[in-house]
């Protein structure tokens, strides 16, 4: 890989490890039911002006997983995110979130009734035991453990929206199902977030931090993952999630001066690494 397909491969994994540090920055100003619909409306009009998104049609039986996807995928997870920085801080979230791939292996290995292979059976007890040591600091509280627990949650619903949508992509492409999971979900979120419209304290620095959460990490960082898979292969490109953990960590303690305990980083570290055993294919 050369110095500019380097570049490249980074830039999803960076704009995503700044979303929950866009979050903790709107949450300064927005209520957590209204970011969702924004974000998701923002992330759906930028993909309105890809014309990849709009020229496949999809099949009338696919219409309802699509449905599906927008509910389980963006309408659901996207939402508990915010609310749950309420109560846990944006590098917590991050370092969290880093144990995606651990749910999305095992709840695929429970959709397939198979025991995972003894690679990926290992990825999966290091990781488990990396997210209980991120979230033993970070649950210490009543508030806390609440913030913890919807992150979870979110995260079992990521591991099933995701080997939802993996045929789908294959089949009609990732952007075309991501656009169209979009307008489910910000049909979905949109009622709640009208509901709380006049509880906005309007400020540019928080609007500046829903412009990225939503153009950029909703809609752009999507089109260059998929541009990535193109150029450099699914594997390598979807490597760059791996990103995520360490930019929100750094952005969190360096930036918004968020206390992190070592027992956490240490966690994030083993949860890395239990989720690179736990994704990668037997052989």
């Amino acid at each position: 890989m050369t110095g500019s397909d380097w570049a490249r491969w980074a830039v999803p994994g960076l704009v995503w490890g700044m979303s929950f540090f866009f979050i903790a920055e709107a949450l300064d100003a927005f209520p957590a039911a209204v970011i969702t619909p924004l974000r998701v409306g923002l992330g759906f009009l930028t993909l309105s002006l890809v014309p990849a998104t709009r020229r496949t049609r999809i099949e009338a039986a696919d219409r309802w997983r699509i449905a599906l996807l927008g509910i389980i995928w963006m309408a659901i997870p996207l939402s508990l995110f915010p609310f749950a920085e309420q109560h846990v801080s944006s590098s917590v979230t991050g370092m969290l979130n880093g144990a995606t791939p651990i749910f999305v292996t095992i709840v695929a290995a429970s959709m397939a009734r198979k025991v995972p292979h003894a690679r990926q059976l290992t990825g999966l007890l290091i990781g488990l035991g990396g997210v209980v040591l991120i979230a033993l600091p970070a649950g210490s509280g009543k508030n806390s453990l609440t913030g913890v627990v919807m992150i979870f949650v979110a995260l079992i619903f990521y591991g099933f929206a995701l080997n939802v949508a993996v045929p789908l992509q294959q089949k009609y492409g990732a952007l075309p199902v991501l656009w169209r999971s979009q307008a489910v979900a910000l049909v979905a979120t949109l009622p709640l977030g009208l509901t709380k419209v006049g509880d906005i304290h309007f400020t540019w620095k928080a609007m500046l931090a829903m412009i990225g959460l939503g153009v950029l990490g909703t809609a752009l960082a999507y089109v260059m993952m998929t541009d990535n898979a193109g150029r450099l292969g699914s594997p390598r490109a979807s490597a760059s999630v791996y990103l995520i953990p360490v930019v929100s960590l750094l952005l969190g303690a360096l930036v918004r001066d968020e206390h992190v305990a070592v027992l956490s980083v240490l966690g994030c570290a083993v949860a890395l690494v239990g989720a690179w055993l736990a994704s990668r294919h037997p052989g």
